[in-house]
């Protein structure tokens, strides 16, 4: 049986009024803390049609169990789930995003058993150069008790000073388990990919994004939305080459160069 990709939901909490016969695409962002997600997540909802409602399981009660996994998709795809991104009754596509260590690999069967029941769509947001990401990662994590930003912790900022002021810090890489570490997050995402093989699915990468726009324009397709050019206010915060973002740079470089990570330590955009 074809899978279901356009739904027509019935809200409990509002009326679609004029626009309840317009079909609706479900969606997931299945991703990793620190893959430029977030950003895509704003580009998507700088689209007049669609809603996707940010990081809906970092809510530990709503990821406790299957059952309760389940009954949060019912409430979003049903439209009763309200955030700032909500388009309500117009919206042609509504989705979140969701990072792999939120529940998604420990219940992947439910998950998927659910995605192809409900005809849901995953978009699979990587980075190429998990290197930058682990950087990312680092310095998010130290600002989050540093807060340089004038005392408040900020993971994404929109302007360039701001941006400034958190590459400032640079983060030491603990290079013994650096190769291992890398290691882990190709394997953990080369495994989503696996156990969502049978979803309807799309692989995105944040460097082609960021390089070629034309990659926004297959992720609107295959929401089966009319192309419009996304837009975000949001600003890049490592610009340049990581040399300028690794405290203890020599080390890493000698610890990857001549292993299968050695092209990380380039520019890639």
């Amino acid at each position: 049986m074809q899978i279901p990709i356009v739904h027509l939901p019935h809200p409990e909490t509002f009326s679609r009024a004029e626009c309840v016969r317009n079909p609706v695409r479900y969606f997931a962002i299945l991703s990793m803390q620190r893959s430029g997600s977030g950003w895509f997540e704003t580009l998507l909802n700088s689209h007049v049609n669609i809603s996707s409602n940010g990081e809906i399981f970092s809510v530990l009660d709503r990821r406790r169990n299957a059952s309760s996994i389940i009954k949060t998709l019912d409430k979003l795809y049903n439209l009763d789930w309200f955030t700032s991104a909500s388009k309500n009754e117009c919206s042609a596509a509504v989705g979140f995003k969701w990072m792999l260590n939120q529940g998604l690999m420990e219940h992947h069967k439910d998950i998927v058993e659910y995605f192809n029941a409900r005809g849901v769509s995953a978009i699979f947001l990587f980075r190429r150069n998990l290197l930058r990401r682990m950087v990312s990662v680092l310095s998010n994590s130290y600002d989050r008790h540093a807060k340089l930003l004038n005392g408040t912790h900020k993971s994404h900022v929109h302007s360039a000073e701001e941006a400034e002021t958190l590459s400032k810090y640079k983060p030491t890489i603990n290079s013994k388990l650096l190769i291992a570490d890398l290691k882990e997050m190709e394997i953990m995402a080369a495994r989503a990919l696996e156990y969502f093989n049978s979803t309807r699915h799309i692989v995105l990468y944040y460097e082609d994004l960021v390089k070629n726009r034309t990659k926004l324009k297959d992720a609107q397709e295959f929401l089966g939305l009319p192309f419009i050019e996304l837009t975000s206010r949001q600003v890049k915060i490592h610009k340049g080459l990581l040399s300028d973002h690794i405290e203890n740079w020599d080390d890493v470089n000698k610890t990857l160069t001549g292993t299968e990570y050695e092209n990380f330590l380039q520019a890639d955009y």
